[in-house]
């Protein structure tokens, strides 16, 4: 992403990628995606967007159903569309990154909360084997990263509660994306 130029702030300019964040319906994949989408439009960028929303009213968490996803496509250069191949997915849990590998370019990075990747979850999501451990992800680079237990870590000493800071790991997931295209 590229940045206003600052005196403190060593940035560097992408020509573009599409990055895309997909979840349960209740993840804050729309807000987490909206706010990368703000950061990349103050880094001068252009950009377009696809929110996805799922058809399902509230369906049951960790299902192919209930994915809900946010693609941004951003630039140096002008564009045009919300973008065909995914650069980065961010995949809150087991169902979204079923419902959304496909869309990965041949050498994508994938950030996977391996905390959503247990048995139950590959069931919910009706998956018979584990991608991140099958082999089946070899041609992207997966980058399993404990989303959950990282937020639990980074707000304990805070006031909240388990629920609302496990409604935080989007944030988290925020963070790790916008550092990953500083």
């Amino acid at each position: 992403m590229s940045a206003p130029p600052s005196d403190t702030t060593d940035t560097r300019e992408i020509p573009e990628a599409t990055v895309l964040f997909a979840g349960d319906s209740g993840d804050g994949m729309q807000i987490t995606g909206s706010q990368f989408t703000l950061a990349s439009a103050y880094a001068h960028n252009d950009l377009a967007t696809l929110p996805d929303y799922p058809a399902e009213i509230r369906a049951p968490a960790g299902t192919t159903y209930g994915v809900s996803a946010f693609q941004l496509h951003f630039g140096a250069e002008e564009v045009r569309t919300p973008g065909e191949k995914v650069d980065l997915l961010v995949a809150m849990n087991a169902a979204a990154l079923k419902v959304h590998r496909h869309r990965l370019r041949p050498g994508g990075t994938i950030i996977a909360n391996v905390n959503s990747f247990e048995e139950k979850d590959l069931k919910r999501a009706d998956l018979d084997h584990n991608p991140l451990t099958n082999g089946t992800l070899d041609d992207y680079q997966v980058q399993e990263v404990p989303l959950t237990t990282l937020t639990r870590e980074a707000l304990s000493d805070t006031d909240l509660s388990r629920q609302e800071v496990d409604r935080s790991k989007n944030m988290f997931a925020l963070g790790l994306a916008l550092w990953m295209y500083a």
